[in-house]
């Protein structure tokens, strides 16, 4: 596993003053930073066709967009122009150790680490983005521009993929060395533009839609309540104008809804929504079956993956477990083993020993095997 980073930052004040708020420019976030992937690494993974990558060209004063996998012919361009990487957390742990830089906030708050290259005077323009991110310098040096609060109302160029704001108010300006960060909230135009060859890492938040939160949570609902529960209109009065739905008729039909929106029913909607994984992890029955046998004989370690979303909550009857999407129920005695897995993305020695002899544990291991949440050695 790679060293846990460490970030010169006041969390508390952060969250106070910061958080979903306002922009904060953080100089020497990491003392003596040694970015974990070189533009040359970046560049490869851009090769894969399994990898998502893009590349942003400005040109002829509008702007490109390439999708990949790319070929070594499309780094060599003209003009100024951005390459941009998803998800490299998912194939270097290296990148993947950046997330523990913010470990401070909700686990299953983060989205994923994204990695751009671009050359001098390469940018994706000006935009807002609809979560937080932290912006970290690796090699040479960006200046970003932060600009006006945006909404969906805010007037953008035509680009039928592309959210490059039309109109963009400079209020603020910072450049970035290796180890600055910088943090931006939801809603906040921001536009980098790089000086020299650089590369960013954007530590990227999630934040589920909230007309996806009511589905999900409607989905849950309908799949408790009985089909066979009709209106009911008891004691309802004389119609004395044929074809009305009377103010009464209303009230009935909203306090029958109200009713069966009042029912007790689990919270598992939202753990699986926000675990749900945005690329659906690859599964060999043949690995699965070798490291099950080896988590029978004893092994090592075992550790988080890098591309997993996994989370948990306490409830009366146990612990509920989330897991890329899925949930399952487990006894309250796998809250340690859960804490430390999530905490330091590793399980060995002692706790791991113990976890294998508790059959609650072993029978967590085993399910988080199975969602591709773990691997073992």
């Amino acid at each position: 596993m790679s060293p846990r980073p460490t970030l010169n930052l006041d969390r508390e004040s952060f969250l106070a003053l910061h958080w979903q708020r306002k922009p904060l420019f953080i100089p020497g976030a990491i003392e003596h930073f040694k970015p974990p992937v070189s533009s040359h690494q970046l560049a490869g993974l851009a090769l894969e066709e399994h990898v998502e990558s893009r590349i942003i060209e400005h040109r002829e004063g509008g702007w490109q967009l390439y999708h990949g996998p790319f070929s070594n012919a499309d780094f060599k361009r003209e003009t100024a122009w951005t390459l941009l990487v998803q998800a490299v957390d998912h194939y270097l742990p290296e990148v993947a150790a950046l997330r523990q830089l913010v470990d401070f906030l909700p686990q299953w708050r983060t989205d994923d680490v994204m990695v751009s290259y671009a050359v001098d005077g390469g940018s994706v323009g000006p935009h807002y983005d609809n979560y937080d991110v932290f912006l970290l310098q690796g090699e040479g040096e960006r200046l970003w521009k932060l600009g006006q609060f945006c909404d969906a109302s805010a007037p953008l160029l035509p680009h039928e993929e592309l959210r490059i704001l039309s109109l963009f108010e400079s209020q603020e300006e910072f450049l970035l060395r290796p180890g600055d960060m910088l943090y931006v909230p939801p809603g906040t135009a921001h536009w980098g533009i790089a000086r020299g060859e650089c590369t960013t890492f954007s530590i990227g938040f999630r934040a589920p839609r909230v007309n996806d939160m009511v589905s999900r949570w409607a989905d849950q609902l309908l799949e408790r309540l009985d089909p066979e529960l009709f209106y009911r209109d008891a004691n309802i009065e004389s119609a004395t104008r044929p074809g009305e739905i009377r103010p009464r008729d209303l009230e009935r039909a909203l306090a029958q809804v109200q009713a069966a929106l009042d029912q007790e029913m689990d919270n598992h909607w939202f753990g699986e929504l926000v675990t749900e994984p945005r690329y659906t992890p690859a599964t060999d029955e043949d690995d699965l079956a070798e490291a099950r046998a080896l988590l029978e004989e004893g092994v090592a370690y075992v550790a988080l993956s890098p591309e997993s979303k996994l989370a948990w909550q306490q409830e009366a009857g146990g612990i509920t477990v989330f897991a890329n999407g899925d949930a399952r129920q487990f006894p309250p005695g796998v809250l340690p083993y859960l804490i430390q897995l999530c905490g330091e993305w590793l399980l060995q020695g002692d706790l791991l020993a113990q976890a294998l002899d508790d059959p609650g544990a072993d029978a967590l291991l085993n399910y988080l095997l199975e969602a591709g949440c773990i691997y073992v050695e």
